[in-house]
This record gives structure tokens, sequence and C-alpha cells, in this order.
């Protein structure tokens, strides 16, 4: 299409001046791309016109598309809060409690109008299934934000973080740009999923990039490389989970408030099981509450089928495997209700 137009004689740049004079973008950044509109367009009948005309096309569709202005209105009701998170996770007080610590002294920064509050950098540091990354998503559900996730697991790269300059045929912008287009909103909670899980050769560069993330003195003026211009993340709520510390730089642990996520016991196994990993399973699989019925003494079969875990994510296969053999009788028609006892469990349990 592009190509037809300057073989029209007609000049592609003008809908694209059109697109950037309409956007909403700092002023600054709009006179720049205006300028380099302005220069290409007396470029037409050069060899490189058309590769450069794609290269701006593509910029352009990126700045104009990113939420230079935009936030979602924070929901800072307390009892709200505490709902969504005795919802989703069983325990945890501690951590529950600074949560709500944290949107008090938001409220309390709004009723006085001097700025924004600086919230803590949360660090959930635990073994896996702990729910250290499911907590975040229910901090972004409890402020009514949306969640920008980041996995560090196997990254090697800081240009993964910061995106490459547009030198480069193929560049791009980083996983923090592409994640604030996606959610539309400049104040998200962005999740640093697993941090302490980066490769051995990109360890240093990458802690570098998020000792500039997380300082609040920086983060007001990210700049992406493929973007080359600052972003201002200063109203964005970082939130990191970690295995251990071990991997973590002494300048990013520095800027982080570590909060232990502890293993489970066998009786917060079986409670979690009962309050949220059963109905949750039901639910998916489109069955009644009432369709299974587990015995007491069936639970401490099912929470160390392969021995101790300290998360619950195998006891959530397990009980997701239980239902899924229930869900098939059903359709088999061998019954509608069904009652798990000691004596038949290892019928419905799942082989491994």
């Amino acid at each position: 299409m592009l190509y037809l137009k300057v073989m029209e004689g007609q000049n592609p740049t003008i809908p694209l001046v059109e697109k950037v004079k309409s956007a909403e973008m700092p002023e600054d950044l709009r006179k720049k791309v205006l300028d380099r509109l302005e220069q290409l367009s007396h470029l037409v009948e050069s060899t490189s016109f058309l590769p450069e005309l794609d290269s701006i096309t593509r910029y352009i569709d990126w700045i104009t598309n990113l939420p230079w202005n935009k936030r979602t209105q924070d929901v800072l009701d307390l009892d709200h809060a505490r709902q969504v998170m005795e919802k989703n996770h069983y325990g945890l007080q501690p951590l529950k409690e600074r949560v709500l610590e944290y949107m008090s002294v938001m409220q309390l920064v709004l009723q006085s109008k001097e700025g924004a509050a600086r919230a803590p950098i949360l660090c959930f540091v635990g073994l896996v299934g702990t729910g250290k990354t499911t907590m975040a998503i229910s901090i972004a559900e409890a402020m009514g934000r949306y969640l920008a996730r980041i996995p560090f697991g196997g990254m090697g790269d800081p240009l993964d973080l910061r995106g490459q300059s547009r030198s480069h045929p193929e560049a791009e912008p980083g996983k923090i740009i592409k994640q604030l287009r996606v959610g539309q909103s400049r104040n998200p909670v962005i999740l640093l999923d697993e941090i302490d899980r980066v490769t051995d050769e990109g360890r240093a560069s990458i802690m570098g990039v998020l000792v500039e993330l997380l300082d609040p003195k920086q983060n007001s003026a990210f700049t992406d490389h493929y973007i080359d211009y600052p972003f201002n993340l200063s109203e964005a709520l970082f939130i990191a989970t970690a295995n251990n510390t071990t991997g973590i730089a002494t300048a990013v642990m520095d800027r982080l408030e570590p909060i232990q996520m502890p293993s489970y016991n066998d009786q917060e196994k079986i409670v979690i099981a009962q309050k949220y990993l059963l109905p949750r399973a039901l639910e998916d699989a489109g069955m009644n509450p009432n369709v299974i019925h587990f015995d007491d003494q069936v639970w401490h079969n099912l929470v160390r089928p392969l021995g101790f875990d300290a998360g619950i994510r195998t006891l959530e296969r397990t009980v997701q495997g239980v239902v899924r053999k229930v869900a098939r009788l059903i359709i088999e028609g061998k019954g509608q209700q069904f009652n798990i006892t000691p004596e038949n469990i290892k019928e419905f349990l799942p082989k491994y």
C-alpha cells in the first residue's frame, strides 16, 4: 500500500503526521517525531525512503499507544482489600497486614494532597508453590490496578527489559514498555517474577537495570532504548518474587523489602484444599459442589502422596486429578455423587 502511494505521487507521511498530532504524548516527543517526518517527506525519491518509512511507522505505532497520562483509579478500601486477600489466600496474616498498612498510607497522602505515596518494593521470598505470584495478583485485584507480569526465569539479556535501539533492523521495545502498552496504565502493579532465576551470564547487567527500575529517584525517567524517551514509572507498584536471595545483587536487595513466604504444614494444606483448591477444581470442571464428598481421614493421604512439598502445587494437581476421574465416571453413567473414603481413595488418586 505504501509502495502504491509513492508510485502515485502521494506523500505517505501525511497520515502519520495527523496521527502524531492527534495522539496524547509529551510535546517535545511530538515535535521530535514531526521534525523527523518532515525530513522524511523530502526523501520520497530516495532508495532508502521505504525502509525508513517502515521503521518510523512502527515507532509511531508504539509511542501513540503508550499510556503517557493514563492511569487507573486506585481502590483503597481496606475492607475490600481484606476480602480479596482472604478470598484468595489462607493465613499469611503478617503479609496481609503489610499491604493494608501501605494502602492506609496512600489514603492519608491523597487526603493531604501532598503528592503520591512511595510504595515499598515488596519481595516475596519462598519455595515453589507457597503463593508468591498469586499474592501479587491479589494485591493488584484489591487495588483495582492492572497487573504487568514480567518473568525473569532464564532471562539472559538486559535488552529484554530495556529494548533494542531502532538502529537494529528487528528492534523492538523491552518487556516493561510492552506490558505498559497492553495494560494502558502508567500505574500498574509490575510483578518482577523470579528475579533470582536469571542466567549467570546476564546476571550482572540485568541486576543493573533492576537497580534503575526499583530506585524511585531513577524510575521516574526510565528510558527504553527503542522508545528513546523517558517514561515515568514512579506511580507503578513494583513487587518482586524469588525462591531465595543468594542470586540477587546487594544493590537490588538494598531497594527491596523482603518478606518470607513460609512453607505450609499439613493442617494448613488440608484447609487450603478444602476451602480453595477443591471448590476451584469443581468449578473449572463444571461440577456441582455436592458431587464429591471427602471423608476427613482422606485429606491426610492427599497432602502427602509423594512426600513433603513446601507449597501446594502437588496437592493442587492431586485434587484436580481426583476431580477428573470423577468427571469421567459421571460421563460414563457410573454415578452422580461420590464419597471418597480411605478404602477407595486409591481408585481416585492420579497415577504419577
